[in-house]
């Protein structure tokens, strides 16, 4: 590996590919991609739970300038979307760009050389010039705080880190969580094993999935000259009008809500069963899941639904909140990832040896969740603030990508060995954001959720239409940078 690359990327996935390939394009070649695993893929590598697929619709959920007519479904499973992945590594040939086996464990900014020096693990630390941080938010799995979780003697395991050597067959299965993992692979496992216990906190609110196989003729039809183009376009607007509730006025949920009431209603005839899985929170305050299987799944005659929550873990069982034992073979957590403090734990020192958790003290916070004031040339993809509820990430990675390349294009431009988002800028553009996200569904809808940090503060939704932010940052404000030469 070169000992000084022009520009790091750290992650292969949608982020890290896809900065990758608008560098190459754009015509620069001096880069690596360091990826910790030993293939790529990112989350889509990660997560083999039975069921997984994409919760947006697979045209929409993919590269706009490299569409696919060949997806077999609307909602396309994990293996389809792993191998897009790899098909795009293959069209754009970024392998030579490729490292696996590097794990990224610290960044130190050099005031004197304006370089970032890059430590992997087991490795010498070496040097470049901009890092780009394509790390994602839902990589590191969150395992909740439950007394003797550790002295289980049976097998457990974190969806994210699925263990497929298991028979689940015929065993007495419990999962802790209802979150969106969950509700693809409950309905998977529920016919196979003896007992199935789903211990739900809060109840999600699910609407009907839209999913359908596309036919050979579909397929053909969709390859032919701007047919892909118009489905993404006609999804992207609807989709988009999701946003609506979201981000104008929460009783715009309404019609969301009927159809998630109506879709509850239909699949759970046990009036009992149903009240238990009705929310009383505002729809969209916790991500919307979509789904045709989870609700018949919890009306088999193997399967429960707990609502009394965990009070501790034996070594073979679990002991519900009125002291109720329940012996299992199989822990399953479908408990989510750790989505904030994915960024926040991170070794990263930035000018005059300043921790990024120094400049994080009061939230994680940056400038278009891309650039964050003390550490020049380091980008994030998928930063603070930039994930959707409505509509695709990979359409705010793109956005963030072309912003990125205009800061590479300015130092260029400028000759400036660095560029840092100046300070007052950056609250500027917090104070504005947090101001808006205080009276929208999130932080005003009842209920808490991963969107939200221990203070209650929304660190991690963008509070508009994608559109707006694709909008915002399709110019680079230079006033809003310091140039370091």
């Amino acid at each position: 590996m070169s000992t000084h690359p022009g520009i790091t990327i750290i992650g292969t996935g949608f982020a890290g590919l896809g900065m990758a390939i608008k560098l190459k394009e754009a015509g620069y070649h001096d880069f690596v991609i360091l990826e910790k695993a030993d293939d790529l893929g990112g989350t889509w590598r990660d997560n083999t739970y039975p069921g997984c697929a994409c919760d947006v619709p697979s045209h929409m959920y993919s590269f706009s300038y490299r569409l696919n007519p060949g997806w077999s479904r609307m909602f396309a499973p994990q293996a389809e979307i792993w191998d897009y992945l790899r098909a795009c590594v293959d069209k754009y040939d970024l392998t030579p760009h490729l490292r696996f086996g590097k794990e990224v464990v610290g960044l130190e900014y050099d005031d004197a050389t304006r370089d970032w020096r890059v430590s992997v693990a087991g490795e010498e630390t070496f040097t470049t010039n901009a890092v780009v941080s394509g790390i994602g938010a839902l990589h590191v799995p969150s395992l909740p705080a439950i007394p003797g979780r550790e002295s289980f003697a049976g097998v457990s395991f974190h969806s994210a880190e699925w263990d497929h050597s298991v028979d689940l067959t015929g065993k007495r299965v419990a999962v802790i969580g209802t979150g969106a993992s969950a509700v693809q692979f409950v309905p998977q496992i529920a016919g196979k094993v003896s007992s199935l216990h789903v211990f739900q906190r809060t109840p999600p609110w699910i609407q009907p999935k839209p999913d359908f196989p596309f036919s050979s003729r579909a397929r053909r039809i969709l390859g032919l000259p701007g047919a892909a183009r118009a489905l993404r376009t006609s999804i992207y607007w609807v989709l988009e009008t999701r946003a609506l509730g979201f981000t104008v006025d929460p009783r715009l949920m309404k019609v969301h809500e009927k159809m998630a009431l109506n879709h509850l209603a239909k699949q759970v005839p046990d009036p009992a069963l149903r009240a238990r899985l009705t929310p009383d929170y505002t729809i969209g305050c916790k991500r919307i899941l979509i789904s045709n299987d989870y609700y018949p799944a919890l009306g088999r005659e193997n399967v429960e639904l707990i609502t009394d929550g965990v009070r501790e873990i034996r070594e073979n069982s679990i002991v519900d909140s009125t002291g109720r034992e329940i012996e299992v073979d199989v822990i399953i957590y479908g408990t989510g990832f750790k989505v904030v403090e994915a960024l926040d734990e991170q070794r990263i020192i930035g000018r005059n040896g300043v921790k990024i958790q120094e400049a994080w003290q009061d939230g994680v916070e940056a400038y278009y969740g891309i650039t964050t004031a003390g550490f020049p040339n380091l980008f994030f993809l998928l930063g603070p603030n930039t994930g959707l509820g409505h509509n695709s990430v990979v359409f705010m990675i793109e956005s963030q990508v072309r912003y990125v390349l205009d800061c590479l294009r300015l130092l260029s431009r400028t000759k400036a060995r660095a560029l840092d988002v100046r300070p007052e800028a950056q609250r500027d553009y917090n104070d504005r954001l947090q101001s808006r996200l205080n009276h929208l569904i999130w932080n005003e809808g009842g209920c808490d959720s991963w969107y939200l940090d221990e203070h209650g503060v929304n660190r991690t939704i963008w509070p508009g239409f994608s559109f707006e932010y694709w909008a915002r940052t399709r110019r680079l404000r230079p006033e809003a940078y310091e140039l370091i030469r």
